[in-house]
């Protein structure tokens, strides 16, 4: 069965999408742990990071680079951390969360958002691409 994340590749789910490209995808997090939280997917869908190939692997980290780049410019904060885990969909993903204490890259404190501020968090990740 597709991880939700395929669906969402797909199109089968909706999603803020704030980059893509013939071999990933990054779209917002909709439980985040804070405003511009973002994950970064490969479109193949592997369940562990480490079961990448080593083209998909690089190619995954670059990716996400440009998107972390993208989104210290769009949402202030003092770093962009990176955390992968990927016990909650088994589809390995790579979370970046924009970081101005420890405990927001903890997966506990979260942050709610109206569909019109992921909306517009989306666009101002986009615009900096």
């Amino acid at each position: 069965m597709a991880s939700i994340f395929t669906k969402i590749i797909n199109r089968e789910v909706p999603a803020y999408i704030v980059a893509e490209n013939d071999d990933f995808i990054a779209f917002l997090d909709v439980n985040p742990n804070a405003i511009g939280h973002t994950l970064c997917v490969p479109k193949m869908e592997i369940n562990k990071l480490f079961d990448l190939d080593k083209k998909t692997y690089k190619g995954l980290m670059k990716f996400s680079r440009k998107v972390a780049i993208a989104l210290e410019k769009a949402i202030p904060c003092k770093r962009v951390g990176m955390s992968v885990i990927g016990l909650e969909v088994p589809h390995v993903h790579v979370h970046l969360i924009p970081l101005n204490e420890m405990a927001d890259i903890q997966f506990k404190k979260k942050v709610s958002l109206t569909k019109e501020e992921f909306e517009h968090v989306a666009k101002s990740i986009s615009e900096n691409l």
